[in-house]
């Protein structure tokens, strides 16, 4: 049997580029250094450029894998998105603000390519689970030029739209029940510094310290039987960014813990594109 069939064309075909060096930050003690990587997923399109979306993975700051999420991304991407997957130093390596300077690096860095991997770099979106929900919230929020360093100063870290999946933001709140507890915490190996004991330096580094109305879109998710990351904290944001006004939506899951299947149904992969679609244009 054969068959001869015509297809129109009207998709471009897409890519992965595995391994991307967007950053080099000191190793070993501060006697080597080594790169940063990506992961980014791009349309081979010569004919226009296309929004942008950072997804920063979670591990509460002391593991992350970069490629882990690829099979959803790629689902992500091919709804119209150029999207990247950036490595960032966890917190035996470097203490809080290292996190949020190595995704500013990787957002300079996408920007300063946008030619070679199709990027609109007027609609940047971002994206993260758990600690990398944090960082979606402070490379959203926090402004501060401290936070850039490394290379192409030249380009700008900001961002037009975040979607934080059940995100630490105010670690000063975290239910611990004891300070012992507490030093031992993510959280607290995150800061260097128990965050139960010393409450207003740990606030300097909660994505709600830095609500303004200039903040950009943001879509929250968070499960409602969250046992890691209480969804307490997803409500602070969202109220902290409410009462500034700001474009946010809490979309709570029923049922959901933390990391849980729910989070990885094509009904919320459709809202995460159509809310990038409209905020990103």
């Amino acid at each position: 049997m054969r068959e001869t069939i015509n297809v129109k064309v009207t998709e471009p075909t897409y890519y992965a580029a595995t391994d991307v060096a967007f950053s080099q930050v000191d190793a070993w003690f501060g006697h080597t250094r080594r790169d940063l990587k990506m992961d980014i997923i791009y349309p081979e399109d010569s004919q226009k450029s296309y929004p942008c979306i950072v997804w920063i993975c979670g591990g509460a700051w002391l593991q992350m894998d970069r490629s882990a999420h690829l099979p959803y991304l790629a689902w992500l991407a091919r709804k119209g998105f150029v999207v990247a997957s950036p490595e960032y130093r966890t917190s035996n390596e470097a203490q809080f603000p290292a996190q949020l300077m190595d995704i500013k690096a990787a957002i300079r860095y996408l920007r300063a390519n946008c030619d070679r991997y199709r990027i609109d770099t007027s609609h940047f979106g971002v994206m993260g689970e758990s600690a990398g929900g944090y960082l979606t919230a402070m490379a959203a929020l926090a402004s501060d030029p401290c936070y850039d360093t490394g290379n192409y100063l030249e380009y700008s870290s900001k961002v037009q739209a975040a979607c934080p999946w059940y995100p630490p933001t105010d670690v000063t709140a975290f239910p611990y029940p004891s300070p012992l507890e507490a030093a031992a915490s993510p959280e607290s190996l995150m800061t260097g510094m128990n965050v139960m004991l010393h409450q207003e330096e740990a606030s300097k580094a909660c994505p709600v310290s830095y609500v303004s109305k200039d903040a950009p879109p943001f879509m929250i998710l968070h499960g409602v039987n969250d046992h890691t990351v209480p969804f307490s904290q997803g409500e602070i944001l969202h109220d902290k960014l409410d009462a500034a006004d700001c474009d946010v939506k809490l979309v709570a899951i029923e049922g959901a813990d933390h990391a849980d299947r729910q989070f990885f149904q094509e009904e919320i992969w459709q809202r995460i594109a159509e809310f990038f679609h409209e905020k990103l244009g």
